[in-house]
């Protein structure tokens, strides 16, 4: 047990520079629901990205120092710190999810002494954390951190995709960013629970992990004949809900375009007002800079909105939440499983030439921080 322990932070000052550093920092004794974890595997997320390096123009980031003492600065515009006056001058701790070994436990958390768990809870790019024992989950004999750091953000946001599906009354859904991590994730959970998913990708590179993933309907959203594909998949599913990682630009529009078609390729009647069917659009991730375009006819029964984690376990109640939960827990080596292109410590965290590939958030290269490597 130490008193201390590294933590990455992230600042954006009001003149505009955004600082990213290591900070020493107290390791809090745990209270009597409380444990302490070493940290030894936590993922870098796109949405841990967002606080990590916010709207700054990594184009033009710079390192001064080395080791444990570099800091990285990158100008932001000035038109963008108005947006963030809630977080200026302060010093972020970044990182969603995390696992590690319990080291240190209250007296009402002493069953997870010595237990390998999984974390969320922010301020996971530290050597330690200490947290309530609930938001740990104890993994499964036999699981190492790495196989467990991944175990909240991506495999919750899939299994969440097609419980707001059945929820909402939809019977097929549309995922874009199809490849990634999460979406191979999201086509095991469809092919096991015999759900029809329509892949949304942009290359042929991502065609084929998802072929050989076994999944059954891919459209390339780069080919000429991406409009005609996409309808002919949505007619042959039936999907009406879609969620898009994207944001910018026209995909959302065209997701809604081609779902209207599709509803109206057996239509008895016609109606200038559209189907009747409802068609669903969430945005969940910006993978994309720039506005959402929303061109073309989709009728008059559609929409689009924010889709969050978070809010959706808060509403599903804690009943729920704990069914998914296990799950995960019961699937991470399978359905859940993650791949890593490269393990890095905190301090290689802030190399430039590691930023440069796990920022650009490729597919196959999402990367793995040990805080105590």
């Amino acid at each position: 047990m130490t008193d201390t322990g590294l933590q990455l932070l992230s600042k954006i000052t009001k003149d505009g520079t955004l600082e990213v550093s290591l900070a020493k920092a107290p390791v809090a004794e745990p209270k009597d629901n409380e444990v302490v974890v070493r940290i030894e595997a936590t993922p870098i997320n796109p949405s841990d990205l967002g606080l990590l390096f916010g709207p700054a123009d990594m184009e033009q980031a710079k390192v001064s120092g080395n080791g444990d003492g570099a800091v990285v600065t990158a100008p932001v515009a000035k038109q963008m710190l108005q947006g963030l006056a809630a977080r200026l001058d302060q010093a972020m701790p970044v990182g969603n999810e995390g696992a590690g070994v319990v080291i240190k436990a209250g007296a009402q958390a002493k069953e997870l002494l010595g237990k390998t768990v999984s974390m969320i809870g922010g301020g996971m790019y530290a050597q330690y954390r200490t947290l309530r024992a609930s938001d740990c989950q104890v993994l499964p004999e036999g699981t190492t951190p790495a196989d467990g750091a991944s175990w909240f953000v991506n495999p919750l946001t899939a299994l969440a995709m097609t419980e707001t599906m059945r929820r909402e009354g939809h019977k097929a859904l549309v995922h874009t960013a199809a490849a990634s991590n999460l979406g191979q994730m999201l086509n095991k959970i469809c092919m096991k629970d015999g759900i029809e998913l329509v892949n949304v990708v942009r290359n042929a590179e991502q065609e084929k992990i998802l072929r050989d993933l076994g999944a059954k309907h891919i459209v390339n959203s780069s080919s000429p004949s991406f409009t005609e594909d996409l309808t002919r998949a949505l007619a042959a599913t039936g999907a009406t809900i879609a969620f898009d990682a994207i944001r910018g630009g026209k995909l959302a529009g065209q997701l809604l375009s081609a779902m209207e078609v599709a509803a109206n390729l057996n239509a008895k009647t016609y109606s200038r007002y559209g189907s009747t069917v409802h068609k669903q659009v969430y945005i969940y991730g910006r993978l994309a800079a720039g506005a959402t375009e929303l061109a073309g006819d989709f009728g008059m029964a559609w929409g689009v909105g924010g889709f969050l984690l978070t809010p959706f376990l808060q509403k599903i109640g804690p009943a729920d939440v704990a069914k998914l939960r296990a799950r995960v827990a019961g699937e991470l080596k399978t359905t859940f499983a993650s791949h890593y292109a490269k393990v890095i410590s905190l301090s290689e965290a802030l190399q430039p030439q590691n930023i440069a590939v796990y920022n650009k958030r490729a597919t196959g290269e999402k990367y793995l921080i040990n805080p105590n490597k």
